[in-house]
């Protein structure tokens, strides 16, 4: 089912990123954790695709298994790095014949991380070619990416917001959010969005974090930014794994809170690969429904005073 369509008759939606391991026992264990998850109805799932197509095999495999073994709606990703056009209609016209209804179509890191990204030869240069390549000539339905803070080569917000826009006139149906920390950038990035013509759904891009050096690693490549008390926060943890997961957890799930009580349509996290953090979030959520507008007043008062109440009480620990 194509996701527009699950988008449309599904609220909230919630789904799930993955990314394809490089051997046959990864890709065992990654199944393992999609069924872990399974019970949580995800809409979909989501799995992305290498630098430089280094994953196209095992993307397609994880994809088709997700959809075909497990019965959950499953999304490819695909970007321009490393490829001609004649390359991305190979890798279309696969993961077409695999059965796969949907595609999050991305631009793609740099090579190697050199910083500049250059168009392979014969190739595409933003991920608004690709769209308009996939919707002229095939029947996916297509996503693409959007980024609260600016994507991290961008000069200002209006040239950010112009890209976006070319995404949804180049045949996105659906946004998905680079991973945010800040609910309020989110929210203003939307009204700016709405404001600007793009109508489709928006969806927030969520990751509870797990480890605090690893977290850094994420926020310092993609220019996401992490809110001073919870950087703080992290600091005085960062000693203590097993806290920094509690708190990531927590904030996670107070994050989500908010962003469903203020009607969200769904939310997209980014699992690492590993079901635990993930199922406790969504399993919280599932139990409270602060989508619901009786709930969603009471735990979102209830949110903003555990929210402050959490981060308050680094204050003591960090003099």
């Amino acid at each position: 089912m194509k996701i527009n369509a699950i988008l449309q008759h599904r609220k909230p939606c919630f789904s799930f990123e993955f990314f394809p391991p490089q051997s046959d026992e990864g890709v065992a264990r990654l199944i393992s954790t999609v069924e872990v998850l399974r019970p949580l109805e995800p809409a979909f799932v989501s799995v992305t695709y290498g630098a430089g197509g280094s994953t196209r095999a095992r993307t397609i495999e994880v994809t088709k298994a997700i959809k075909r073994d497990l019965g959950v709606e499953a999304m490819a990703h695909l970007t321009c790095v490393g490829a001609d056009v004649a390359g991305l209609r190979g890798v279309l016209d696969e993961v077409a014949e695999a059965g796969i209804d949907n595609l999050l179509a991305l631009r793609g890191d740099p090579p190697g991380g050199s910083g500049t990204f250059v168009p392979y030869a014969g190739g595409l240069q933003h991920a608004s070619d690709l769209m308009a390549l996939v919707t002229r000539d095939y029947d996916f339905c297509v996503g693409g990416a959007c980024y609260p803070e600016m994507h991290i080569e961008s000069t200002d917000a209006a040239t950010d917001l112009r890209h976006a826009l070319l995404k949804v006139a180049s045949g996105a149906k659906f946004l998905i959010t680079q991973l945010f920390f800040d609910n309020e950038r989110y929210f203003s990035f939307v009204a700016r969005a709405r404001r600007a013509g793009i109508a489709v759904p928006i969806i927030p891009g969520i990751m509870p974090i797990t480890g605090a050096e690893q977290i850094a690693r994420f926020t310092s490549r993609c220019g996401a930014s992490i809110p001073e008390r919870l950087a703080r926060a992290l600091e005085v943890r960062k000693s203590e794994p097993e806290a920094v997961l509690d708190l990531g957890v927590a904030y996670a799930t107070l994050q989500c809170v908010d962003l469903l009580a203020r009607g969200v349509p769904a939310i997209h996290f980014y699992t690492l690969n590993k079901s635990p953090a993930t199922r406790a979030v969504v399993s919280a959520l599932l139990a409270a429904r602060p989508w619901e507008p009786a709930r969603g007043l009471r735990y979102l008062d209830g949110a903003e005073a555990l929210l402050e109440g959490a981060l308050s009480s680094i204050d003591d620990r960090s003099e």
